[in-house]
């Protein structure tokens, strides 16, 4: 598949993806969601890429939102598969994502930028970020799972008060309230977080995939997290990593995952 809205490389087992749509603040709309469901789960597959990053183009957004031209005269019925699409094929999707996504915040996060972010599992913000939900001064309310993500990264209070208020956050009130896990000037942000990156994947990747797992059970109705953490804990023994690991810590060495990764 030709993509016209998003670029990518790949260097040290690491895929940048910049949504690339400058013109409009790298909005999303439709084509673009599509785009990052197909190369999601193409890269799922693909042994060459062990974790991701997601940015945006250009020095003024990460993704300034969804592109309201496309569903600003929907009704009720066409609404509600909007939001149900774009969880199904982006923004869980990412969530449960079996490898490492870190989102590189520089600029605007709104809306469905902001919902974006909070979907991948770690975030890493530029001094020049600029973050909020404000869809309520639009007349509807986040949809791409924005009312759940934010509540649990920083609070019901204040997940109520900044959807409520529709205020944009700093990088720097960000970090304080824990909706992003680093901050730094805009041009350290995709060193930082290749920096990050490179210290996850010194790790085992099979045990990272069930760490995920087992986190995000805590946040889905119906699953007891303490019971997957066992099942996941169970799924690391006898994997070629786990006897690599557990090889190289009595051997006090480092261990090499590369190198019995399949």
């Amino acid at each position: 598949m030709a993509y016209h809205n998003i670029t990518t490389s790949l260097e040290n087992n690491i895929l940048t993806i910049w949504i690339d749509r400058p013109e409009k603040l790298n909005a999303l709309n439709k084509v673009t969601l599509d785009e990052l469901h197909d190369l999601l789960a193409t890269t799922k597959e693909n042994n060459d890429v062990l974790l991701i990053v997601i940015t945006g183009s250009g020095t003024k957004s990460f993704v300034a939102g969804a592109d309201i031209s496309e569903f600003a005269d929907f009704a009720y019925e066409e609404g509600k598969a909007l939001s149900a699409d774009g969880h199904d094929k982006v923004f869980n999707y990412i969530e449960n994502y079996p490898k490492p996504v870190i989102a590189a915040i520089n600029g605007f996060a709104l809306g469905g930028g902001l919902e974006l972010a909070m979907a991948c599992h770690i975030r890493l913000a530029s001094l020049n970020a600029k973050m909020g939900l404000p869809e309520v001064s639009l007349g509807v309310i986040p949809g791409y799972g924005g009312t759940q993500r934010l509540a649990q990264l920083v609070g019901k209070g204040k997940a109520m008060e900044l959807i409520m208020t529709t205020n944009m956050v700093s990088a720097e009130e960000g970090l304080k309230l824990g909706l992003v896990n680093q901050i730094c000037e805009q041009e350290e942000l995709l060193d930082n977080a290749y920096k990050l990156g490179g210290k996850i994947l010194k790790n085992s990747p099979n045990a990272i995939s069930c760490a995920i797992k087992a986190i995000n059970a805590l946040y889905k109705d119906g699953e007891d997290g303490l019971k997957r953490e066992i099942e996941e804990f169970g799924n690391c023994f006898g994997t070629p990593e786990f006897i690599e690991g557990t090889t190289a810590f009595m051997e006090k060495r480092k261990a090499d995952f590369k190198s019995v990764r399949s």
